[in-house]
């Protein structure tokens, strides 16, 4: 169970890339995130991540056990959980693509209010997926305010 939680954690080691293991966690994240909404729909990824958050909860808590810390750098499946649900809301392309992945990498490490909040207070595996939850729902927030302007211009 040590080797599993350590393959979901780390996502199959991403995390374990060094320097910034958040940013090659969620890059790693991508090309997962473009099969799923590429053979089925990209509202699938809410499923996906659905699916993964309670995994990732206890792969954290595993992962953090065995290295007997609190959120280790290693764990990145919080940003794949995160980034998946940004990209949940554009279709698989490159350019919609890098701009959820930006958007969600400036949230996830500025932590705005409540983010940070939640990194700070919430304890185990929960705290280390909730935060990266809240930075998506900035980022996709983000992707809306994009897409409004880009709509308001050509108007």
């Amino acid at each position: 169970m040590n080797r599993l939680a350590l393959i979901i954690a780390t996502w199959f080691g991403s995390g374990l890339l060094r320097p910034m293991p958040g940013t090659w966690g969620t890059a790693a994240a991508l090309p997962f995130a473009w099969a799923i909404a590429s053979f089925s729909a990209p509202v699938w990824l809410f499923a996906a991540a659905a699916i993964l958050f309670p995994i990732g909860i206890w792969a954290a808590n595993r992962y953090d056990a065995m290295k007997q810390a609190h959120d280790s750098s290693e764990i990145v499946v919080d940003e794949v959980v995160g980034v998946w649900l940004v990209l949940a809301l554009v279709p698989p392309d490159w350019l919609h693509y890098l701009t959820g992945f930006l958007l969600f990498r400036v949230f996830d490490i500025a932590k705005p209010w409540p983010v940070g909040w939640v990194d700070r207070r919430l304890a185990g595996g929960l705290g280390v997926m909730a935060d990266d939850v809240l930075a998506a729902l900035y980022a996709m927030a983000g992707i809306y305010g994009i897409g409004w302007l880009i709509a308001w211009s050509t108007a």
